[in-house]
């Protein structure tokens, strides 16, 4: 994933955080999706998974490859 695109509609940085979230209304608890973030949109896509109660984790990139 070391060369993953920022999730922040067209952005074409390279990422640098993940953001970990699930859908308590579709997901099971334990299962994570993932967006990728650069600098610049991190906070954005945070506040956006965040007002809807889905964001459970926010990890540098490279810390997240190494798990």
């Amino acid at each position: 994933m070391s060369d993953a695109i920022c999730s922040a509609k067209g952005c074409r940085a390279a990422a640098a955080w993940v953001l970990a979230w699930n859908n308590p209304k579709i997901h099971p608890p334990e299962r994570r999706k993932t967006w990728v973030a650069c600098e610049e949109h991190r906070e954005h896509l945070s506040q956006f998974l965040g007002v809807r109660g889905f964001l459970k984790d926010v990890v540098p990139l490279r810390e997240w490859e190494e798990h």
